[in-house]
């Protein structure tokens, strides 16, 4: 446990991703093999289920701290994570303990079906006898919230430089139903198994955005356009009569779109599709908001298929014939994926090239790219009929050239504390437009949430304003004054009934702070509605 608290202070003190990944990389050549594999279980977000709630934890907290109860309130909403509370209100004590994650582990997990009063005692007693460091991991450990800026593929890229296993090997056999419990270092990592590399996909090509004048691109008519498709951008990927679905988040997501398994036996073997995943109904692109409901399903019902089908928008060939083509100009692999296209007879396959715009002027493809709500896009992407496909992000031969976002000005409403070094300040933001009631009164209707697009200056500005004009309290959440209004833009908007205004938009953000407005001059849930049939 010590190794392991040692190994997150030095993860959550620095944002250098080269520290994080020797950090992790050190760890993972020194640590038992349990604990590595509870490690990576913990980092991938396989955390055991919590044993206790969090208002249990607050008052066995405060009584082993001998403070009232409002100021260890009042101490958790300046500090913002209650672990990191608990860790400071209890008496300071040098000690530490010998035993590893694993047993702290498993006693959690067995925890859980004892009385409170043996939960009770079980943390009060490892609190005293944890030092503070320890005693805030331990706590993280109860509560299952564990966020320290580590994403899995940084902890993919330690592994692979501890171990000398292929990074994309690694992100295989990091996904599927394994058990921490049950699992030894050597099988989940370092065995070698012949479809960890069948299904090895290949690094994604990604486009720098437009910022200048387009023209600047040179000739157009070395440009193939077409639409900005705004999916899940994936590989598809068929060998030995099997198929694997890859996310570019580097997640396999095969299991969620069983649809596409009519693909094998009908693409042939050797095959790597670059495109993107899309819903689509009745031959026309859904919405992102549509396609959410398949996200995060561990188990795809046959009515979900059928309520929302998807289909992937094929835009490049990365293998064909079993070999590696991505060297070859882009208009030679699309014609290849073109030929691809056309000989698969079956057209109600969830198959379709994503369309190229044929266009020779800079005017010309500008008009195209106003056209992208109308088709569903978020504007257009550009690659240069002779590039290859590269890895990662390189500018020059990839651009996407996206439309300006939708604006509307909002009231704030609700703000919490951010996280890593803006954790001291309120700064993630919960905004509200207008809204008759049926008194025919006007109120303000919750909409959307936002945490970026100020600079620090009116972050802490604004933060200061919070902290005076509070109404309520609801955790690290406050109420406050409705009075500061907001420039809001977004990518898309579309109905949802999951949300209390009935309008789901895509990428929030603040554009600016609007000091020149009243909040009687806020926009209202109706010109966002309108501007879904706009």
């Amino acid at each position: 446990m010590k190794n392991f608290a040692e190994l997150i202070k030095t993860l959550d003190s620095s944002n250098k991703t080269n520290i994080k990944v020797d950090a992790l990389a050190n760890y993972f050549r020194y640590a038992a093999d349990e604990d590595k594999v509870w490690t990576i279980a913990i980092l991938s977000h396989r955390r055991p289920p919590r044993p206790v709630n969090t208002t249990l934890l607050r008052i066995w907290a405060n009584e082993l701290a001998n403070i009232p109860l409002w100021l260890f309130e009042e101490s958790y909403h300046i500090v913002g994570d209650l672990a990191e509370t608990i860790a400071l209100i209890i008496p300071t004590t040098n000690e530490h303990t010998d035993k590893s994650l694993t047993e702290f582990l498993n006693e959690m997990i067995a925890l859980k079906k004892k009385s409170d009063i043996e939960k009770r005692d079980y943390l009060q007693q490892n609190w005293l006898a944890l030092n503070y460091y320890e005693r805030f991991v331990f706590t993280k450990l109860i509560t299952g919230s564990f966020r320290i800026g580590v994403s899995q593929k940084l902890m993919t890229r330690a592994l692979s430089k501890a171990t000398d296993v292929d990074e994309d090997v690694l992100a295989y056999k990091l996904m599927g139903n394994w058990n921490p419990n049950t699992i030894s270092f050597q099988e989940l990592i370092l065995d070698e198994k012949s479809s960890d590399y069948l299904s090895k996909p290949y690094p994604f090509y990604l486009a720098y955005p437009i910022e200048g004048d387009v023209n600047a691109l040179g000739h157009a008519p070395d440009w193939a356009v077409e639409h900005k498709w705004d999916g899940i951008r994936s590989q598809t990927i068929i060998r030995a009569n099997e198929i694997y679905v890859w996310s570019r988040g580097e997640e396999l997501v095969t299991d969620k779109y069983p649809e596409f398994r009519a693909f094998v036996g009908v693409i042939p073997d050797g095959t790597v599709i670059d495109g993107e995943i899309l819903p689509f109904f009745e031959g026309q692109v859904g919405t992102f908001n549509d396609l959410q409901t398949r996200i995060g399903r561990k188990t795809v019902s046959q009515a979900l298929l059928q309520k929302t089908p998807v289909i992937i928008k094929a835009y490049d060939l990365l293998e064909w014939e079993g070999k590696d083509v991505r060297h070859l100009p882009y208009e030679q692999r699309r014609q290849l994926l073109e030929v691809l296209h056309e000989s698969i007879k079956d057209k109600s396959l969830p198959f379709q090239l994503s369309e190229k715009v044929f266009l020779n002027s800079w005017e010309d493809i500008a008009a195209e790219r106003m056209r992208s709500r109308e088709m569903k896009s978020e504007g257009l992407m550009l690659k240069h009929k002779n590039s290859t496909y590269q890895v990662g992000r390189k500018k020059g031969d990839w651009w996407k050239w996206k439309i300006e976002p939708l604006v509307i000005d909002a009231v704030l409403t609700y703000a919490m504390r951010g996280h890593g070094r803006r954790s001291n300040l309120f700064t993630d933001y919960t905004f509200a437009l207008w809204q008759a009631n049926e008194n025919g009164d006007r109120e303000l209707v919750t909409f959307a949430k936002a945490y970026s697009g100020l600079t620090d200056a009116e972050f802490r500005k604004v933060d200061d304003w919070i902290k005076k004009h509070t109404l309520e309290r609801f955790g690290p959440v406050r109420s406050v004054t409705p009075e500061l209004v907001f420039e809001i833009g977004f990518e898309g908007i579309a109905l949802s009934k999951r949300h209390k205004s009935g309008i789901a938009t895509r990428f929030p953000r603040i554009l600016r702070w609007r000091q020149d407005k009243k909040i009687d001059e806020a926009n209202s849930i109706e010109d966002l509605k309108n501007m879904i049939s706009a």
